[in-house]
């Protein structure tokens, strides 16, 4: 009898801890009229983006432009009577021990509401799984890793807590598979790719959009990140007689894979991810392809919505109008609010607030737009085309746009 009474006792502490644990990790029953961070007053949400050391120069502007959004809105009431409080928590400096630790701090000991603009690939891929444990709302992702991806995601194991609003790379290889049959007509598509992350999840998108959705076919040759020699695999896909060619790699192979194009007169349409639309990656093809062949590249932050910048530039100042890490912060703002508007009359918890972010999709400040409905977790799915031309005062950039904003769907 005793030891039966023992164990019963022992069952019952164990559920009286889980309890304790779950109500620690602040989610909060389905009847609680606030989850942990909400109150009557206010909603407090934070991150900790490195703002020091090698990233820093990304951080604390993007902080700057979270900080300049709430401003905004917390000086017209804030949002249905309540205050946002933003906290950076600590400076992580990119580092994913530091973020792991700091993502603790921001569940267990802060008590945040939610995370908003987890910044930085290592840290962000050290503590996927733990916010998925957590349940914790993060709304954006200052990176485009693949591990962000979700299709259909039904529960928070999956990543149904998880919202990122840049484009993820595998969201993007879909885009520039779209624009190439649907815009270009293209029917056999190169595709040359860098064995890294980007790489990789790039061409996971490419795969995915024509499994879905078909139009052509793929020739897909793998190059080294940051290689010096292509020739082999650019003279493959010549010799496969592809009619248009997505370079599927970040800046530093992006231009040798151009210029090896040019050089053996593979005169195809080129197409590349938003990362290479940068000035530096002009320059450094423009005289090899100028009168050849055309480059393009996709973008995601409409600088034309003259409205949209006007107001951004009001409230962060002269010196961060023109900084596209401060737009990112702004833009991670606007999603999180958007989010929390959409619960007028509800309760303040977890599970209503991811609802609302998947209720319809979000316009987005400077003109693109993210969905995330039937748990899809693709960031946003709509993107401009540009096309690399020769500087100018009217392309400082090198880059003249094409397309305005197109969603995936537009295109089939």
């Amino acid at each position: 009898m005793k030891r039966i009474t023992r164990t019963i006792a022992i069952t019952l502490s164990l559920v009286l801890l889980t309890g304790m644990m779950a109500a620690c990790a602040g989610g909060g029953a389905s009847g609680d009229k606030y989850s942990q961070g909400a109150s009557d007053e206010k909603i407090v949400i934070a991150n900790s983006a490195a703002t020091s050391g090698p990233l820093g120069v990304v951080g604390a502007p993007f902080n700057d432009g979270i900080r300049a959004y709430l401003n905004m809105v917390n000086a017209g009431g804030g949002v249905d009577g309540r205050q946002i409080e933003f906290v950076h928590y600590i400076d992580d400096e990119g580092d994913p021990a530091k973020g792991m630790a700091a993502l603790q701090g921001i569940v267990e000991d802060l008590k945040a509401f939610a995370v908003v603009g987890h910044l930085g690939t290592p840290v962000v891929a050290a503590t996927v799984e733990d916010l998925k444990e957590y349940g914790i709302p993060a709304v954006y992702f200052a990176t485009g890793i693949g591990q962000l991806y979700v299709d259909n995601a039904e529960t928070n194991a999956d990543g149904y807590n998880l919202f990122p609003v840049q484009p993820l790379y595998a969201t993007e290889g879909r885009l520039l598979t779209a624009f190439a049959t649907g815009m270009f007509g293209a029917s056999k598509i190169g595709v040359l790719y860098t064995n890294d992350d980007a790489g990789m999840d790039l061409l996971q998108g490419i795969n995915a959009q024509i499994a879905e959705k078909g139009g052509a076919t793929i020739v897909a040759e793998q190059v080294t990140a940051g290689a010096a020699d292509v020739s082999a695999q650019v003279t493959s896909i010549g010799n496969a007689d592809v009619d248009f060619v997505i370079v599927a790699s970040i800046q530093a192979t992006f231009p040798t894979i151009v210029k090896e194009l040019a050089a053996q007169g593979i005169n195809k349409p080129v197409i590349t991810t938003y990362v290479n639309t940068a000035l530096a990656m002009s320059e450094a093809i423009i005289d090899d392809v100028s009168g050849r062949f055309d480059v393009y590249s996709t973008g995601w932050v409409d600088a034309s919505d003259i409205e949209g910048i006007t107001l951004f530039a009001e409230w962060v100042g002269a010196d961060l109008a023109a900084n596209a890490f401060t737009m990112a912060g702004w833009i991670a703002g606007a999603t999180f609010v958007e989010g929390l508007r959409r619960l007028e009359g509800k309760n303040i918890t977890w599970e209503n607030y991811m609802n609302a972010l998947e209720e319809a999709p979000i316009k987005l400040p400077f003109g693109a737009a993210v969905d995330y409905a039937g748990g899809n977790r693709w960031g946003t799915q709509a993107m401009y085309l540009s096309k690399a031309v020769p500087v100018s005062d009217a392309f400082p950039m090198g880059w003249e746009e094409v397309a305005g904003m197109t969603n995936i769907s537009d295109l089939y």
